[in-house]
C-alpha cells in the first residue's frame, strides 16, 4: 500500500513539474514583443487619412502645433518623434529655403530665437546651417540639429500626418521633397486665399495634396467663402480662427462637418478660439469641451498630452 501510494505521489509530482517546465519554455512571439501599445493602435496611416476624410464620425483629431516642442525643440525630429510615439494624429511644421535652395524646417524668419547662430533663413547657408544647435523652449542650447524638409518626411512617412506650414509660396519645391520621400497623401497644405486664387495658383496640386483654406470668422463674408470653397472643391477641412465664441459662424460648424468637410480650430491662444484655449485647460481640462460641444473635431494644440488625455477620458480619441 504505501509502495502504491508512494508511485502515485511520484508520477503527479512529475506531472506537476513537467507542467511548469512546458509553461516556462512558451516562446515570447515576435508578434507579442511588438504589440504596439494603445496610444499607438489605430494610428496606422491608412486609419489617419480616413479619419481625416470622414467629417462626419465621433473622433476628435489631434494636432501638435511644431511638434512636441515642450519636450524637444519646436520643429526638431524628437519634437516630431515624440508626437508619433503619444499617438498624435498629425504634426504641424514649418518650411523655409535658405539662401541655397535647401528646405529646412523653422518657423521664424530668422534663426536667432531657436538655434545658437542668427540671421535671416533665406540670407544663410545650409553648410552654415549645419553647424548650428537647436535652443529648447527657454533658450537653452540642445544636442538637436536643424532637420532638412527632407528629413523631417522620411521620419513621419507611414506614420502620422503633416501640415507643412509657411509652404504655399515655396510648394513647388516643397512638392518634389514630397514625392521623393512618397508622402503625398500625408500631406495639408493650408492658406488664407479665395478659392479662385488657390484655384489659379495651387491648382495643379488640388488632386495630390490636401489644401485647407484659412477663414477668419470675424470676416461678414467667411460664410460666403466657406460655401464657395464646398461648392467647388469641398476641402477636406477648414481651419477657423475665432476670437470670440459668439460669432454666428460658430453655428454653421455642424452643417459645414455634414457636407463632408471638418473644421479644425486652434486651441493654442485665446484669440483663435474665444478663450478657450490650452493654457486655461492646462488649470481645467474641461475648457475644450468648447471644442467638443460647437463640432469642432481638428484640433491644434500646444499641449498634445493633456488633449489626448482628456479625449481619450471622453472615447473621443483612441
Amino acid at each position: 500500500m504505501n509502495s502504491r501510494f508512494f508511485t502515485v505521489l511520484v508520477l503527479m509530482l512529475f506531472c506537476f513539474v513537467s507542467c511548469k517546465q512546458e509553461v516556462k519554455t512558451i516562446p515570447v512571439s515576435k508578434e507579442s514583443a511588438t504589440t504596439p501599445t494603445d496610444a499607438q493602435k489605430g494610428t496606422s496611416i491608412e486609419s489617419l487619412i480616413d479619419n481625416l476624410q470622414n467629417s462626419r464620425n465621433q473622433e476628435i483629431m489631434v494636432v501638435a502645433h511644431r511638434g512636441d516642442w515642450r519636450n524637444a525643440p519646436e520643429n526638431s525630429l524628437q519634437a516630431i518623434e515624440n508626437c508619433i510615439k503619444m499617438g498624435v494624429d498629425m504634426v504641424e511644421i514649418d518650411v523655409r529655403q535658405t539662401k541655397d535652395g535647401q528646405l529646412i524646417l523653422m518657423h521664424d524668419e530668422t534663426i536667432d530665437r531657436t538655434t545658437t547662430g542668427t540671421g535671416k533663413v533665406t540670407e544663410l547657408t545650409w553648410d552654415y546651417l549645419q553647424t548650428l544647435q537647436l535652443r529648447d523652449g527657454i533658450g537653452h542650447e540642445t544636442p538637436h540639429k536643424i532637420p532638412t524638409l527632407e528629413e523631417a518626411l522620411r521620419l513621419c512617412k507611414g506614420k502620422i500626418l503633416v501640415n507643412l506650414d509657411k509652404s504655399y509660396n515655396i510648394f513647388a519645391k516643397c512638392y518634389e521633397v514630397v514625392q521623393d520621400t512618397g508622402t503625398e497623401k500625408q500631406v495639408i497644405i493650408k492658406g488664407a486665399i479665395p478659392y479662385q486664387q488657390v484655384k489659379d495658383e495651387f491648382g495643379e496640386y488640388l488632386d495630390k495634396v490636401y489644401f485647407m483654406p484659412i477663414v477668419r470668422a470675424k470676416n461678414p463674408d467667411s460664410q460666403a467663402i466657406v460655401d464657395e470653397y464646398l461648392e467647388y472643391l469641398k476641402p477636406v477641412a477648414f481651419e477657423f480662427t475665432v476670437p470670440q465664441d459668439t460669432l454666428q459662424i460658430v453655428e454653421y460648424f455642424d452643417d459645414i462637418r455634414a457636407k463632408g468637410s471638418s473644421v479644425w480650430v486652434n486651441a493654442l491662444w485665446p484669440h483663435h478660439n474665444g478663450g478657450h484655449d490650452d493654457e486655461r485647460a492646462a488649470i481645467n481640462p474641461s475648457v475644450y469641451d468648447w471644442f467638443v460641444e460647437n463640432d469642432i473635431d481638428i484640433i491644434q494644440t500646444d499641449r498634445p498630452k493633456l488633449l489626448l488625455e482628456y479625449l481619450r477620458s471622453r472615447n473621443l480619441h483612441n
